[in-house]
């Protein structure tokens, strides 16, 4: 088992690599969740299938990437307390969590499947793919409060230091999604329905396993089971930096859906083409995810002991790194993204409209690199605020009018999906100029100003 790491002090690079590493790899692993969905449903289903898998996943990932977020704000509490020495807070943080997103995972897992229809219908899912769609909303939806469980008990591990043991549960989990995908739609060909109980079974695994390894750890703090509670004042704490951040995914996630809704107007293979396409860039982006959630917790901790220095070095050395691998998926995806999209369909006319969007989505792995990471620094700084500002600005002032505006004049998958790059752009240029603004402020202090 890992043991929780201090961010606080020595090298910078060392730890922050050992940390980002499992983080990648949990990422990747849950990646597979809806890939291998894809992937199985494309060769063993039909175009239908596919679509309702892309459109469905489409949604249940902005369901997921809101409480991930919100999640995000028992990583940075946690972070800045252990950064403070402030151990014995942990308990009460971590009996908070687990109380507040029970209750929120018992509302969706009522609610997403009565309302599976309506977002099917408000996402303009394909006639032919209407109800595969609704289908596999309405049973992910019944399984929200495992993927909520599941991310809050990942927040809790990261914000303590530890990368290793969501690694694990999402390894098992994948696994388990895999064989499930295997059995229920190439065996019993159950389509995208197969694909959805295979992940809400898949994902139980991971958080039965997680309790379990939690239960048997030695927590660098005290917690029982009597801490389960709602403690008020740590809930507006957590409440205080999760909720822009996850408002902030939530409209950005909106977003990527209106564009998929505009792309579904195209008809049924622009509307799998880009689900295909979306599946791809859910890998290629997976490095800058990771840098971003490791920086999360490692500026928190280097923010609760007062080191900015430390911390502003930190995102520099991030963004290097980080860069190195955008340029070679930007290689990849430009140039051999039909490769890539073979991957996940048999239809040629499928993948030939897959590849036409991802290359613009290659455009913006040269720029996800940066913004990704000064998220993950605001974000352990507790400026979740800017976060949230800057994330919501770009893409209902950027992203969405330019995909709208080149659906209608060009109709053209590549140049729809120029409006990622566009407002990624933006969202940079807000960026520099915010840490510029903060790092002053943080010299005046460091004065006694």
């Amino acid at each position: 088992m890992q043991k929780e790491m201090d961010f606080t002090t020595g090298p910078i690079v060392a730890p922050l690599l050992r940390f980002s590493l499992p983080i990648l790899l949990a990422l990747f692993l849950q990646s597979l969740y809806g890939a291998v969905d894809l992937l199985v449903v494309g060769k063993y289903a039909a175009a239908a299938d596919v679509s309702g898998v892309a459109v469905g996943s489409q949604i249940m990932m902005t369901v997921t990437g809101l409480i991930s977020s919100f999640a995000m704000g028992t990583t940075i509490l946690l972070g800045q307390k252990m950064g403070e020495g402030e151990r014995e807070a942990g308990g009460r943080i971590i009996g908070t969590s687990i109380a507040a997103f029970l209750l929120i995972g018992a509302v969706m897992t009522l609610a997403v499947p009565l309302l599976a229809g309506t977002l099917a219908g408000v996402m303009n899912a394909p006639a032919e793919a209407f109800s595969q769609t609704r289908r596999y909303i309405a049973i992910c939806g019944a399984g929200s409060v495992m993927i909520i469980a599941y991310n809050v008990l990942g927040s809790v591990m990261r914000g303590i230091g530890d990368s290793q043991t969501p690694l694990m549960t999402v390894a098992i989990a994948s696994v388990c999604n895999i064989a499930g995908d295997l059995l229920l739609i190439a065996v019993f060909h159950m389509g995208s329905a197969g694909a959805a109980i295979a992940t809400v079974c898949s994902q139980t695994v991971s958080v039965i396993v997680s309790i379990l390894l939690l239960r048997r750890r030695r927590l660098p703090f005290r917690f029982t089971a009597k801490q389960i509670r709602i403690d008020p004042a740590i809930l507006r704490r957590i409440a205080g930096f999760g909720l822009p951040i996850a408002l902030q995914d939530l409209l950005v996630g909106l977003s990527f859906l209106v564009i998929l809704a505009i792309v579904n107007k195209l008809g049924l293979i622009a509307s799998a083409g880009v689900g295909v396409a979306e599946k791809v860039c859910g890998f290629i982006m997976l490095t800058p995810a990771a840098f971003m959630q490791a920086m999360s917790a490692y500026v928190a901790q280097n923010h609760g002991a007062g080191r900015y220095d430390r911390a502003s070095r930190g995102l520099k050395i991030a963004i290097a790194l980080s860069t190195a691998f955008g340029v070679a998926m930007f290689c990849l995806a430009y140039f051999r993204g039909d490769v890539l999209c073979g991957i996940f369909s048999n239809e040629a006319q499928v993948v030939q409209a897959g590849f036409d969007y991802l290359r613009a989505y290659a455009i913006d792995c040269l720029f996800t690199c940066f913004l990704f990471c000064f998220i993950g620094y605001f974000n352990g700084m507790g400026r979740t605020g800017f976060v949230m500002l800057q994330g919501v600005g770009a893409a209902f002032l950027i992203r969405i009018p330019v995909a709208y505006y080149m659906s209608v004049t060009t109709g053209r998958l590549f140049y729809i999906g120029l409006s990622i790059p566009c407002s990624t752009i933006v969202q940079i240029t807000a960026c520099f100029v915010f840490y510029a603004l903060v790092r002053r402020r943080e010299g005046r202090c460091a004065a006694g100003e």
